[in-house]
């Protein structure tokens, strides 16, 4: 018997595409300028397209956030590169078409008693809609509670940008 065989688990459910959350990479940089440059050179002539980005500044480091549109390679190009990084998944979220969306974000969240560690825009509009990314402290209790609620996750097919 081969690994998974038998188990019910298909490769729909294995990590990837169809997983319901999108993968974050952290990249440590010293705090000099021109390395985030260095870091975002290093996707030219891939398929890899920077879909969200967060820094965190410090005196002597930095913390880049990237979500990527195709994160296998992504993730393949930064460890050749030898950055020191981490990898977290995120809730992927569209934003309902309403005047406070945000408020309904968080209302949902904060009624399952899920917190938020970190958030920040997609500069792509999956389906054309504005979505946001979101760390939270149960990835699983957010994606019952806003699957529940009637939020439309994004995962990593949706950030897939094509030229």
């Amino acid at each position: 018997m081969s690994i998974g065989e038998g188990t019910g688990v298909g490769f729909e459910t294995m990590r990837g595409r169809d997983y319901p959350t999108i993968r974050q990479f952290t990249v440590f940089l010293e705090n000099r300028v021109g390395q985030l440059l260095e870091v975002v050179r290093r996707f030219e002539g891939s398929k890899v397209r920077i879909v969200a980005l967060s820094i965190n500044d410090a005196a002597e480091c930095a913390f880049v956030r990237f979500l990527l549109s195709h994160p296998e390679q992504g993730r393949e190009i930064l460890e050749r590169a030898g950055l020191a990084m981490i990898e977290s998944d995120l809730v992927g979220i569209e934003l309902p078409s309403s005047p406070q969306p945000l408020l309904q974000v968080c209302t949902a969240l904060l009624q399952a008693e899920i917190n938020i560690i970190q958030a920040y825009p997609l500069i792509v509009r999956p389906h054309g809609k504005p979505a946001v990314a979101l760390m939270v402290d149960n990835t699983d209790m957010a994606l019952e509670t806003l699957n529940a609620k009637g939020f439309r996750m994004i995962t990593e097919g949706d950030l897939t940008v094509e030229d």
